[in-house]
């Protein structure tokens, strides 16, 4: 299975992306962001970073490059997109998920171990995880804090489009410590934390991450 991966100009974890694919056993594809197509990849990422230097906003700039357009395409007509941290941003300037990110409460740059649970694990990003299962996997953002309307939110809530959460302190003031969402066919999420991070042993913390990769391939061969 091919997963494409796209380098925006101010991506920096592109090649952690790459890497978590082939650990979790697909074929990492290197998609940049002034190409249109996608070269038939079977799912995409949009990895974490700085896309444009977050000018005007995080994300803003990078919902118009070339490639979005064939990735909101292909993620309408149900190829599993997966969007990290800065990726995350992108869907929701691009429309592919309700919601916005914006600077975390404090004020200040988190970067630590967080703890989070999986709510929905019926997406396609997120099979290899059971409902309720608890992971940690590194999270590290300026402008992660997840904000929506309450009837985006109690809707998001009531079709159990919540993918993931905080759990314990809120590290960046998301409305109802949302850490990840989905839209409603599930194969397109956003996810604040990083769980291209927390594949391996070796680098650690945890290898909870990997199941993000391997659900996917799973997916893909499923449907």
């Amino acid at each position: 299975m091919r997963v494409g991966v796209v380098t925006f100009p101010g991506s920096l974890d592109d090649v952690d992306a790459r890497r978590a694919v082939a650990v979790a056993g697909g074929e990492p594809m290197r998609l940049w962001h002034a190409d249109e197509d996608l070269r038939y990849v079977d799912a995409v990422v949009l990895p974490g970073g700085f896309s444009y230097g977050d000018y005007l906003r995080a994300g803003a700039i990078a919902r118009f490059a070339p490639v979005m357009s064939s990735v909101v395409q292909a993620a309408r007509g149900g190829t599993p997109v997966l969007g990290i941290c800065n990726g995350f941003q992108v869907l929701c300037e691009s429309h592919l998920l309700p919601g916005a990110l914006i600077r975390n409460d404090h004020r200040k740059f988190v970067c630590r171990d967080q703890e989070l649970v999986i709510e929905n694990s019926t997406t396609a990003w997120t099979g290899g995880y059971a409902a309720g299962q608890h992971l940690v996997v590194p999270l590290k953002n300026g402008e992660g804090g997840y904000v929506a309307d309450d009837v985006t939110l109690d809707r998001l809530e009531g079709e159990g489009r919540v993918v993931a959460r905080y759990v314990g302190q809120n590290p960046n003031g998301s409305y109802r410590s949302i850490a990840g969402v989905s839209n409603e066919r599930g194969n397109v999420v956003g996810l604040m934390p990083h769980p291209e991070h927390a594949v391996e042993e070796l680098t650690g913390p945890t290898t909870d991450g990997l199941a993000f990769f391997t659900s996917v391939l799973r997916a893909t061969v499923d449907a």
